[in-house]
């Protein structure tokens, strides 16, 4: 007989969200504890043991509880999981060798005495909190392999939190309060992600931490797209930016980012043409001529906002990921933030241990990021928002337009618009003309000028419209995924 975990609440679905009741902490251990089919261990690195100390502390924890196991000596932590290569100890590949071996010898130990019901589960964690002189980074990786049926091949979700908190003791309440969350989705939550999501806010506000990346795997987990569970995490107001490489894996910022020269891109990429990657390819180039640039040291991210993922107010889902897969079938990593300012964006990339950050403009984006207009909220104004968005590793990449343009006929425009040339109001020269002196501004050189005509718009209203000549504005693997897929709402051409 087998047997599925089930909590007999009432659960309303509505789209994405769900109506159900927000439990206390405590009462959500209790459920778990008085739930006979659910037993497992409890690993936790560094952070304290809160997670365990709840399950204690609700009562009937022996129903739950087969072991936990803390190390908070180096040496002790490489003995359990790491004894051929120490590593590092805070990082996803030790949490990943901590579920390894918990969760091997919790069902070697007692798959004869008690699989027939029981659904096993190893939760875990390994957690900097802050230190005595409050200098580090508070962060930690946590993580549950657990059966949704007995005596089947187990899930995961693996997840990486940032702790906001300025004290070490509200920290390990924090870790506490979102391990029991974690667990208590993973048997309850597993079939809606987003509730999922949710639920790991639970008795918890945004304020308290941050989730930079979560990930789902197994049998039972297989219909989740991790890049869709990822952007939820920004439309939850969870996190500001998520990552995925140019495989279209959901990664971690901080270890993507670590010590990196950085060059970002923002765009819609709906679809990325001609001159979408004329601006990679050149502004790359522009790059790989900074005395501490090396190939393996740098990393080209084209970023988009979440507004500009929003149709009519809601997420459209296959056409997200149509513009992931891609820019990254064209060998980009890619980027989705709701930092719309630039010099939010440039702050974001401030909290990372990254060398350099280049970020690519064309004229029309530029000219709106130096108009005062748009910093009328700061007190400093548009000095203010040039203070945060130009310190000492950033640069912008000016990517020059022409003056006018004809997409109908393709006729190019006389002048080439570039940041020597450019109509800027008499107050605003003199602050332009000491970014342009110090070289925080620089054109990029070398574009393809026959390009420059290609509006990304306009090639969308082509393609949806069945209009032809589209199809040489773009790049011929953009072109044979649109038709092959019929992406962006593609209509065919009449002929």
């Amino acid at each position: 007989m087998h047997y599925y975990v089930n909590f007999a609440g009432k659960i309303l679905e509505t789209g994405f969200s769900m109506e159900r009741e927000i439990q206390s902490t405590n009462r959500k251990a209790l459920h778990i504890n008085l739930n006979e089919s659910v037993y497992g261990t409890i690993a936790e690195i560094g952070g304290g043991q809160e997670v365990a100390r709840n399950f204690f502390q609700a009562g009937g924890a022996s129903g739950t509880i087969a072991k936990t196991i803390s190390a908070y000596d180096k040496l002790f932590s490489d003995r359990f999981y790491n004894k051929n290569k120490p590593g590092r100890y805070v990082s996803e590949e030790r949490l990943n060798k901590m579920l390894d071996t918990e969760y091997n010898e919790l069902v070697q130990l007692l798959s004869e005495k008690r699989s027939e019901k029981t659904c096993f589960f190893t939760y875990a964690n390994t957690v900097a909190t802050l230190n005595f002189r409050k200098d580090n980074e508070a962060h930690g990786w946590l993580g549950i392999r657990f059966q949704l049926k007995p005596q089947t091949d187990p899930n995961e979700v693996i997840m990486h939190v940032k702790l906001l908190e300025k004290d070490t003791q509200m920290q390990q309440s924090t870790l506490g309060i979102l391990g029991i969350n974690l667990i208590f989705a993973a048997f309850f939550y597993f079939n809606t992600p987003n509730t999922f999501l949710q639920s790991l806010f639970d008795n918890l506000t945004p304020d308290r931490l941050e989730i930079t990346m979560i990930r789902m795997g197994g049998k039972e987990l297989s219909y989740v797209d991790n890049r869709l569970l990822a952007v939820q995490l920004i439309k939850n107001r969870m996190t500001s930016a998520i990552m995925f490489d140019r495989k279209g894996n959901v990664r971690e910022p901080a270890d993507m980012l670590y010590r990196k020269n950085v060059l970002v891109f923002r765009g819609s990429f709906r679809p990325i043409t001609y001159v979408g990657f004329d601006m990679l390819k050149t502004s790359y180039s522009l790059f790989k001529r900074d005395e501490d640039y090396t190939r393996d040291s740098t990393l080209a991210l084209c970023e988009m906002t979440f507004n500009n993922l929003m149709e009519e107010g809601e997420l459209d889902e296959r056409d997200f990921l149509s513009r992931v897969d891609l820019l990254n079938g064209m060998g980009q990593n890619v980027m989705v933030s709701n930092l719309q300012e630039y010099y939010n964006l440039v702050s974001y990339f401030s909290g990372f241990a990254i060398k350099n950050l280049r970020i690519v403009l064309g004229i029309p984006n530029f000219l709106e990021v130096i108009n005062k207009k748009y910093y009328t909220q700061l007190r400093g104004g548009i000095l203010e928002a040039m203070g945060k968005m130009f310190p000492e590793n950033v640069k912008i990449y000016i990517y020059p337009t022409v003056s006018s343009v004809s997409i109908k006929d393709h006729s190019r425009g006389e002048a080439l618009l570039t940041s020597e040339n450019l109509p800027l109001p008499d107050d605003i020269n003199d602050l332009f003309g000491y970014l342009k002196k110090n070289r925080k501004i620089l054109d990029i050189k070398n574009v393809k000028k026959e390009r420059l005509f290609i509006n990304s718009r306009n090639v969308l209203k082509m393609i949806q419209k069945g209009k032809k000549g589209w199809e040489d504005l773009v790049p011929r693997y953009v072109e044979d995924q649109i038709k092959t897929r019929q992406l962006f709402g593609y209509k065919p051409s009449e002929d």
